[in-house]
């Protein structure tokens, strides 16, 4: 009953501040072309947050949320989740943001995690987004603006099938669920762009790095992958249709 009248109150506090502000939400599309469930997190990083931060979506659903202008996030989707027998832990292979419900609750994605990046109304009133693979992978994504004068982006290629094998997460019965970055896999300056690696200079891309961007060449790769990595739209100008498995 009480996460309920918290949701209730968190919804009607976002509609009052949509009216005494008098602008727009921008909408997000969640499709899901997976042939499984997917259940998608949501990490709002400024801004109001939105009114889920996770919810499961059965395959070939699609489900809308609005947010307003001036959030920015992260969105991912976490996949092989149910809830424990044992400790009624909701729980997920890949993506997990540990929270233990199906809601992340302000958790992040436990890499290896495909993302996707929004900052909605920012420089030069545009929304800046990207698809980011520095945190690893663990399924193909997209991002579609629905004004067509916006370019897309995203990774609709099944990285897990490329994955060396020192980046491989295997699920017990072998099978390649997700596929981590040299970062995660090494945590060595040179992969991760920390220490005397931390800047653009001294961090250059890797095989690994240079692996992720050849399948998957409008993503982010490595941490100082922007100039082929970030898209921007006029805001307010358009919504953005999320695709799992485009």
């Amino acid at each position: 009953m009480t996460n309920m009248t918290n949701f209730l109150a968190l919804m009607m506090l976002i509609s009052f501040m949509f009216l005494i502000s008098g602008t727009t939400s921008t909408q997000f599309i969640f499709k899901n072309n997976c042939p499984h469930f997917v259940w998608p997190g949501i990490l709002t990083g400024s801004g109001p947050p939105l009114p889920s931060t996770g919810f499961s979506l059965r395959p070939g659903a699609s489900f809308t949320l609005g947010a307003l202008p001036s959030w920015s996030g992260r969105i991912w989707a976490r996949t092989r989740c149910s809830q424990n027998a044992a400790t009624h832990r909701f729980v997920c292979h890949t993506a997990d943001c540990a929270s233990g419900q199906v809601s992340c609750n302000g958790a992040g994605a436990i890499p290896p995690a495909s993302l996707v990046e929004f900052t909605l109304n920012g420089n030069a009133n545009l929304d800046f987004y990207d698809v980011s693979l520095v945190d690893g992978y663990n399924l193909p994504i997209s991002v579609v603006p629905t004004n067509g004068g916006c370019r897309r982006t995203g990774c609709p290629v099944d990285i897990n099938r490329s994955c060396p094998p020192e980046l491989q997460v295997k699920r017990r019965r072998g099978g390649v669920i997700a596929c981590k970055s040299a970062c995660l896999a090494f945590n060595r300056p040179e992969f991760c762009c920390t220490g005397a690696n931390g800047t653009p200079q001294t961090c250059p891309p890797t095989r690994y790095s240079n692996l992720f961007k050849d399948l998957c060449p409008q993503a982010y790769s490595y941490a100082y992958d922007d100039k082929t990595s970030t898209f921007t739209c006029p805001s307010g100008s358009s919504d953005y249709i999320i695709t799992f498995c485009p």
